[in-house]
């Protein structure tokens, strides 16, 4: 049996992760490679299961944010190449190469430096090519100077300790499909792809080139190239409502809390912080063992729902940083200890992650990667618990 806290929970789901990734598949052209996203802790989900998982179903190449991400990878046993999309400071070049990590590349400034400190410490660093085509973030800029960043690009692919193996964008608005966002996404593709035939002119080759993120996945089949980048709809959702019916997922992670204590209270009654909520008749309120520091959002209090018993309960009063109330008036059957479903699907009633982040005005990545290290991740494959993450206790089983 699977041992962990049962407080407040994740569950991941295994066979999820194996439905979407079958998904993708079917979305590329023979020989396209995926490259599976899994920064920041594989947007909460975690990574070594994750990563474990991916690397069943055939993804060939990882990416993180920074080099501590990918170190954390190795350590677990992931031997796949990894890309670092963010910047790693170039004296940490000697940790690149012993690594084998690939690093992204994006200034001319920021390569003499990477080339410096890899030249003395005696090694060689891949890296992969960022070209900024629109995003506005990093990246060689050829959507403002395409001859200037050409030119830079040719002066690094000459660097004796940095071998650039690829090159890559990122689309700012491939998930958003109006008539703006796809003229852009274009503008965005025919600029990387001048950048590249630019390049090619003088010689220069990339073994892969990337420029799709998990929008241009589903919306741009024409700009596949050599491999995508797969990041939220891993976890089996799009990325945008202009994503919708196009490809089919299953979203991964469930969460889950218990009921505490059940108590009844009286008509005026005033409940939580700042005694924002007033019961306006007597009320039946059960306390429930997650809060602001589990990542379960503030902002929410006197808002959002969960479900009890396969029931809507609304929260009332503030959120707490450990706890908050539900309002279980009139909800037959139940008892403390009793679990309830805060993101998940109970009796053909759901509660999504999407629903959570337009209440709290945010995206649902958001709510997937603030999920707070006390929430043990639990892993499911068969409808069979299979192994856990404690990240407080520092235990994987």
């Amino acid at each position: 049996m699977v041992d962990f806290l049962r407080r407040s929970w994740a569950v991941v789901d295994l066979d999820c992760i194996d439905y979407n990734i079958r998904s993708i598949k079917q979305k590329l052209k023979p020989g396209c490679m995926i490259m599976g996203v899994v920064k920041a802790d594989a947007y909460g989900h975690g990574d070594k299961y994750i990563a474990d998982e991916l690397v069943r179903l055939g993804v060939n190449w990882f990416a993180v944010s920074n080099l501590t991400e990918a170190m954390s990878l190795r350590n677990q046993g992931i031997y796949h190449p990894i890309l670092i999309l963010g910047t790693t400071p170039p004296n940490k070049a000697k940790q690149l190469c012993e690594y084998n990590i690939t690093q992204a590349v994006f200034s001319l400034e920021y390569a003499k430096k990477l080339q410096q400190q890899a030249q003395r410490a005696g090694v060689t660093v891949a890296c992969h090519i960022k070209v900024d085509t629109g995003m506005g973030r990093i990246g060689f800029e050829a959507d403002q100077d395409m001859d200037t960043a050409v030119e830079e690009i040719a002066q690094v692919c000459q660097y004796s300790n940095l071998r650039c193996d690829g090159i890559f964008t990122h689309f700012s608005s491939s998930d958003e499909y109006n008539d703006d966002s796809i003229d852009y996404t274009r503008q965005q593709y025919e600029c990387f792809m001048k950048t590249c035939d630019e390049l090619q002119k003088r010689g220069i080759h990339f073994m892969i080139r990337h420029c799709c993120n998990s929008g241009g996945i589903v919306n741009y089949p024409e700009f596949h190239l050599d491999m995508v980048r797969a990041g939220v709809l891993i976890y089996g959702l799009v990325p945008d409502k202009a994503c919708e019916g196009k490809i089919d997922l299953k979203p991964a992670m469930q969460l889950h809390s218990v009921i505490s204590m059940i108590k009844e209270v009286k008509a005026g009654a005033k409940l939580s912080y700042g005694r924002t909520f007033t019961a306006d008749h007597d009320m039946r309120i059960a306390t429930v063992p997650i809060g602001y520091a589990d990542g379960y959002h503030r902002s929410l209090s006197n808002r959002g729902r969960m479900l009890v018993n396969g029931h809507f309960a609304n929260i009332v009063g503030r959120i707490c940083m450990d706890q908050l109330l539900l309002d279980v008036t009139g909800i037959p059957e139940l008892s403390d200890g009793m679990q309830i479903t805060i993101v998940g699907e109970e009796d053909g009633k759901r509660i999504t992650m999407e629903e959570i982040a337009a209440m709290t005005d945010t995206v649902h990545y958001e709510i997937m990667c603030v999920i707070g290290k006390r929430v043990p991740r639990v892993y499911r494959r068969g409808g069979k618990d299979i192994g856990v993450v404690d990240y407080v206790r520092h235990m994987v089983e």
